[in-house]
């Protein structure tokens, strides 16, 4: 199966998306090592991110300058994706570290993550027609549900409305983006390396006065060692992991899109174990086997197909 518009395969997206998700996990551990290693701040490392992955990004293109698709939406229509797309990942990443500070890390992380497949679900039905079907509705309970076990089934959490809020806005941004990336990938229009270097470009303008004013450039005394982490993340879970989601959200159902992507706690948690010495409890080890079973299931009704018209559906 392809999608019609783009014509990337349905299961070259959903590997893309697998991949991204798997990446995006490498994410936290790499940024925990950058916090040890000076004193920058999760706005300022957030800004770099961005930042150094759209230079990635423009790189890529100038080596390879054939690579990108052509252009074949208005300049008008293609400056308000860039900015609608680019607000939503601002709002996403920096609404989530606001959580965190707010409410810990683990409330932040379910209610950002848990959220998200909730309200793309709803949003993909009433804005794109697209059907979960009662077998895609188990596969994101049981998602969910893995994603519960696994964060908050190891230790204490403090709920604090504040942070709640923070990390329902961070869904509503993630949302937004996904959507918006699905809608206008069935049409065709643009390419996954422009919708990303554009997004990264938005994202940095909208983050660099709060860069600024927490300290952009950090304090440290193995300043080789933070620039390796920095090009890390701005390489592999930033320029190559969001050109991949860009690429495979535009063809996969949004739905499908946010339960695969919950790859990124799972990726977290075993990179943990494996790297940083942390125990293999039996919440980390059921949690993940959930949503690893969830995620599954739903590629390969994905790959199927959709369901067809007719079929009961259950709005989730």
């Amino acid at each position: 199966m392809s999608n019609t518009a783009s014509g990337l395969p349905i299961g070259r997206g959903l590997l893309c998306l697998i991949v991204a998700g798997v990446a995006w996990g490498t994410a936290g551990a790499a940024a925990s090592l950058v916090y040890r290693t000076g004193d920058m701040g999760p706005v300022a490392l957030s800004f770099w991110r961005c930042a150094a992955g759209l230079a990635l990004l423009l790189a890529v293109r100038l080596v390879r300058p054939g690579a990108a698709a052509p252009v074949r939406e208005p300049l008008g229509r293609r400056v308000l994706r860039t900015g609608v797309t680019g607000l939503g990942l601002a709002v996403f990443q920096t609404a989530y570290f606001a959580a965190v500070s707010a409410t810990g890390l683990a409330v932040a992380t379910v209610v950002t993550l848990g959220a998200g497949p909730v309200l793309i679900a709803l949003g993909a039905r009433l804005t794109l027609a697209e059907r979960l079907g009662r077998g895609g509705a188990v596969a994101v309970a049981g998602a969910l549900a893995g994603l519960v076990v696994l964060v908050l089934g190891g230790g204490d959490a403090a709920v604090r409305p504040a942070g709640v809020l923070l990390a329902l806005l961070s869904a509503v941004g993630y949302c937004a983006m996904t959507l918006l990336t699905r809608r206008w990938g069935r049409d065709g229009d643009g390419d996954a390396t422009r919708t990303t270097a554009g997004a990264f470009a938005v994202t940095s303008l909208c983050l660099l006065p709060f860069a600024l004013a927490e300290g952009l450039l950090p304090h440290t005394e193995q300043p080789a060692r933070l620039l390796l982490l920095l090009l890390y993340i701005a390489a592999v879970p930033t320029a190559l992991a969001y050109g991949l989601y860009f690429a495979g959200a535009a063809v996969v159902r949004s739905a499908t899109v946010s339960v695969i992507m919950l790859l990124e706690p799972v990726s977290a948690s075993v990179l943990a174990v494996v790297l940083l010495g942390e125990h293999l409890t039996a919440a980390t080890l059921a949690g993940t086997l959930l949503m690893l079973g969830s995620v599954a299931a739903l590629a390969a009704q994905e790959a199927r197909g959709a369901p067809p018209a007719g079929d009961p559906v259950t709005a989730v």
